[in-house]
């Protein structure tokens, strides 16, 4: 079975200074791909490359087997990408928000909206300003956009963030669902993962500094 996403002999210099190099990895339908290793390692640099918005040094990744650059538009269509900022406007309401990111890939109707922004705990919020909110609030702002109809590989920069214990039960058990009906996840975190997919391991960056 040709993987979803792949890397081959992946490298990748920041600052001139060489993050990590011969890096390979396959993610099937299922997986889920905890990135970890010390800070600087290049956990974020590698999200950013798996998620098109960087060029590798070297290496390559490929999507279904093809080269990224043949198939950004297939990339486009198979990834949901949440940074380590919220990535909200904060003049905008929740409802208004996810209205408009969803708008870049998969429509998503106002009932759908509320019913997202109350499953992480907003109801309440939906018509206010982002600006009014805490951390945390607009934090769950972003991550309900996991909670509507999305594509089926998410690649999440510390998606624990500014979260109460709550939330982090919640949203893991809920990345494990995604896993388990044939989603795929890559993440970063220092959270230790409680509930872990079968499809679930780790890439420690550390182990592949150059």
């Amino acid at each position: 079975m040709i993987p979803q996403l792949e890397a081959v002999a992946l490298a990748c210099e920041r600052d001139w200074r060489m993050l990590f190099e011969h890096l390979d990895l396959q993610l099937a339908a299922g997986d889920m791909l905890q990135i970890s290793g010390p800070n600087g390692s290049g956990k974020t640099s590698l999200l950013r490359l798996l998620a098109g918005l960087m060029r590798p040094t070297s290496g390559e990744i490929l999507v279904q087997g093809k080269p990224l650059a043949e198939q950004r538009g297939e990339l486009a269509r198979l990834l949901l990408w949440i940074g380590h900022a919220a990535g909200i406007k904060d003049l905008l309401t929740p409802e208004e928000n996810l209205s408009w990111l969803c708008a870049l890939h998969r429509p998503a109707g106002r009932e759908a909206i509320w019913q997202a922004l109350e499953t992480v705990g907003l109801r309440g919020f939906e018509d206010v300003p982002c600006h009014t909110l805490s951390a945390g609030q607009q934090r769950r702002v972003a991550l309900a956009r996991l909670y509507l109809d999305s594509p089926p590989l998410w690649i999440l920069d510390e998606p624990f963030t500014a979260l109460d214990k709550q939330g982090v039960a919640q949203l893991e058990a809920h990345l494990a669902r995604h896993c388990e009906t044939g989603g795929m996840v890559i993440l970063t975190t220092h959270h230790t993962l409680e509930r872990k997919p079968s499809g679930y391991r780790e890439l420690n960056l550390g182990q592949w500094a150059a």
